[in-house]
């Protein structure tokens, strides 16, 4: 059997819903003209219609439809909600200053310091138990499915929690989210769930809270704590008590408070033009509070789509844009990357494949309401994700609730839609520091630090050792290298001054350096990159946290390897300072083969090298190649570390992984250091040491403070971070700037330049090789002058804000 929810199918959330709610419909609208008015009294019988049609919506929304409680997952999941529930339900003792006995919430010192924070958050987590009790009491299969006492049970903890903390009279104490969003969203989802065993009274009286701490003002500006993700939780909790309390002026000023998301911002939070998106101020934040503003807007679009408060907004249409221009292009394999994640990536039950699956979820949510072009890309690319993820699948992992458990399942059952693969793209999110590349069988993400993007997140006691993720951090996944490379208690084990990619000072710092929610920002301005959407070129002037150390990065993202060099290396702290080519997770007994120059080298842990090297490689991971041969070190380790360690929140049991740590030493107090090495992920140890004989492949054009560039002839492609204007190869660069150059079979070539730093205002650049004609250049481009050589002359760039500036050319 199916369950008794499944008859209100959920297809009522699409085109069909106003026929499915019995609404008017475009056609009935127009008909309706020549139709005597209504009167009040009908008026108001129409009103209460269409508030209980958005209540069993809304239930709909929350408890799924369409699947069976006897089947597997659903049948696990039902039981187990079932025995979570009443396991509360029996623990459940009210007293003056708590609902549970672990969950206190009179605060003896009321304020808005950290201990007040966990006193507000058990009141928020008392709302939450409740909500997971009605929803064990109306979901079929749970055991105690029907149960009156476990809804008597629900109705004395609303009543409780009402009387001696979330009224009209309390004062707010501890973190504003629990007050504003967290116990409102509980609170009114509980009394939909319930909505026929509660008073009048009840529901006023909780309306009433409601509007105490969630008041219109909350919305009246789009400022401070109002922005962004916390602005559709802000207005998601006012559209559902305006439904629960009938209050239809709730719901209109909720969603019209709705519009300022939409548009695409040039500061602060939100989303930006090249799919960045920033909370926070300062944090690429798309696996975090993208994901819960992705998700909100998608219920939201969901239940008011054939209401009177329809969300008709233009800029709706944009912010579903965001699905292909800000989401996936940070989805691999099933998997969100850690670089868009904040300070989440440290909390425990959590990893980047569960931060992923409520977003795909969501995804499938969004493609009901757009178009069937959209709607059935979106729903190949999220089975292709489905499909792909084996180490944590989303339908596997438990991490997902019932309702998107019944949306991916039914996706992943419906034949008719095949799996797309990942695509091959290169991509720069210049508003947020972040670049990810893609080819058929590995991808990659890098993350960075500007005067506009923090070295990294700290607040709330979370993430107190991200110190060095703004650092050039670079996460990699490739053929056979491990999609739990990042999810197998990384961040717990792993070595915070050697995240791979990164070049860090080996300067100590402190838990939490720069203070909670400082977001401490470096004060360089030269970080950002260039692409053609196939190869990429990005650079990154470092200015590492609480340190003197400074230095030059940049990458070369190819098709089969990401050439990295650095320069300007040089430091004054009175310590080390280190590039670490990689640090790979071995899981927790892993032996996997080094080879250094062919060479094996010992799995014993606790064994390190120091040698000059010209190419490495580790079975099942990577190659990695160093032109004209480095002193590499290498060391091989197991490594013990707890979640509370970087999270109050965390457990404090052990978990011990083994690393294989590669990296170059540039000495204490380094003065214009450099390195250079290939990174070739999936390669093979033969394809490593082809790569590392034919020194032909790669050219360095020049690495030093004030140019960094490459050259592939096999590929047709030249790279140059000019720090300063120079020369590199047969490139100039009147001024600061990164330049690309992709010369393709067909006769063609692509030259796109960047201002990382947005300070030029003008530009000359001369490429010394014979051009025939321009085919095409962006506005930003005055003249060209073609020939023996072609030169450049662009405007004023800076105020592009690191966006790539295209001219094709046809070559002689």
């Amino acid at each position: 059997m199916t369950s008794s929810w499944s008859r209100r199918a959920l297809l009522a959330t699409g085109g069909g819903a106003a026929l499915a709610l019995g609404l008017p419909t475009a056609a009935s609208a127009s008909d309706s003209a020549s139709l005597p008015a209504p009167s009040p009294a009908t008026a108001a019988v129409g009103a209460a219609d269409e508030f209980a049609a958005l209540r069993a919506k809304w239930r709909d929304l929350y408890l799924g439809t369409g699947f069976s409680p006897t089947a597997e997952p659903f049948k696990s999941k039902l039981a187990d909600l079932g025995a979570q529930a009443t396991g509360y339900r029996s623990t459940m003792a009210p007293a003056t200053g708590s609902l549970w006995p672990d969950l206190v919430y009179l605060d003896p010192d009321p304020d808005t310091d950290t201990e007040s924070f966990g006193f507000s958050a058990n009141m928020n987590t008392g709302y939450n138990r409740l909500r997971t009790m009605a929803e064990a009491y109306s979901q079929p299969g749970t055991g105690v499915t029907g149960d009156t006492g476990l809804r008597d049970a629900v109705i004395t903890g609303l009543d409780h929690l009402h009387a001696d903390v979330f009224n009209e009279t309390t004062t707010r104490y501890g973190n504003w989210w629990n007050w504003q969003i967290g116990a409102p969203q509980a609170l009114m989802d509980t009394c939909v769930l319930l909505h026929d065993a509660l008073t009048d009274a009840q529901r006023a009286a909780y309306c009433k809270a409601v509007d105490k701490f969630l008041p219109d003002s909350a919305v009246g500006s789009y400022t401070g704590t109002s922005t962004g993700a916390n602005r559709v939780d802000l207005c998601r909790g006012m559209i559902l008590r305006g439904i629960v309390g009938a209050d239809a002026a709730k719901v209109t000023l909720a969603v019209a408070a709705l519009s300022p998301v939409f548009p695409y911002v040039t500061t602060g939070d939100g989303f930006y033009p090249d799919g960045s998106f920033v909370q926070h101020t300062s944090i690429p934040y798309i696996g975090g509070y993208g994901a819960v503003l992705n998700d909100g807007l998608g219920r939201l679009f969901a239940l008011l789509r054939g209401s009177t408060w329809e969300i008709t907004d233009p800029g709706s249409r944009q912010f579903l844009d965001t699905i292909d221009a800000a989401i996936a292009p940070f989805i691999y394999d099933g998997l969100m990357m850690d670089n868009v994640s904040g300070r989440g990536i440290t909390r425990v039950g959590s990893s980047d494949h569960t931060r992923a699956h409520g977003v795909m979820a969501s995804i499938v949510l969004l493609g009901m309401g757009a178009g069937p072009e959209e709607n059935a890309r979106w729903r190949a690319m999220v089975k292709g994700w489905l499909k792909r993820d084996y180490y944590a699948p989303a339908l596997k992992a438990g991490s997902l609730s019932l309702v998107n458990t019944a949306r991916l399942q039914t996706l992943l059952d419906d034949a008719t839609v095949t799996a797309s693969p990942e695509p091959s793209a290169h991509r720069v999110f210049h508003n947020m520091d972040r670049v990810t590349h893609r080819r058929r069988g590995w991808g990659a993400g890098l993350s960075m630090a500007s005067e506009r993007i923090a070295h990294y997140e700290f607040g709330n006691g979370e993430n107190k050792r991200g110190w060095h993720t703004g650092a050039g951090w670079l996460q990699w996944w490739g053929d056979g290298a491990g999609l739990e490379q990042y999810s197998d208690a990384y961040w717990p084990t792993v070595d915070p001054y050697r995240l791979p990619g990164t070049t860090v000072s080996r300067k100590r710092l402190a838990d939490g350096q720069g203070g909670a929610w400082a977001n401490p920002v470096p004060g360089t301005q030269w970080v950002g990159g260039t692409g053609d959407g196939e190869f990429g070129t990005t650079g990154q002037h470092l200015q590492g946290l609480a340190s003197t150390m400074h230095a030059r990065k940049s990458w070369f993202w190819l098709d089969d390897s990401v050439v990295c060099l650095g320069s300007g290396i040089t430091s004054a702290d009175g310590a080390g300072v280190e590039t670490v080519v990689d640090n790979r997770c071995l899981g927790a007994s892993g032996t996997q083969r080094l080879l250094l120059d062919g060479r094996a080298q010992p799995t014993t842990q606790g064994w390190t090298t120091t040698r000059t090297t010209t190419w490495a490689h580790l079975d099942r991971h990577a190659g990695y190649v160093f032109p004209g041969g480095a002193e590499l070190h290498a060391l091989r380790e197991e490594r013990t570390g707890a979640w509370k360690d970087i999270n109050d929140g965390g457990t404090a049991t052990p978990n011990t992984r083994r690393y294989l740590t590669l990296w170059q030493d540039h000495g204490t107090d380094p003065a214009d250091s450099t390195y250079a090495y290939i990174l070739l992920p999936g390669a093979s140890s033969t394809r490593t040491a082809a790569r590392a004989k034919d020194t032909g492949w790669l050219q360095i054009l020049a690495n030093d403070a004030g140019r960094t560039g490459i050259r592939v002839p096999s590929l047709g492609f030249t790279g140059v971070n000019f720090w300063a204007a120079g020369t590199a190869g047969k490139v100039t660069a009147s001024a600061p700037v990164c330049v690309q150059i992709h010369e393709k079979r067909d006769g063609t070539a692509t030259i796109c330049v960047s201002d990382p730093s947005r300070t030029v205002t003008g530009l000359t650049l001369t490429w010394r090789r014979p051009v025939k004609s321009v085919l095409s250049k962006a506005d930003s481009v005055g003249d060209v002058r073609t020939g023996s050589s072609v030169t450049v002359t662009y405007g004023d760039l800076s105020k592009s804000r690191g966006a790539t500036h295209t001219v094709r050319v046809r070559v002689r």
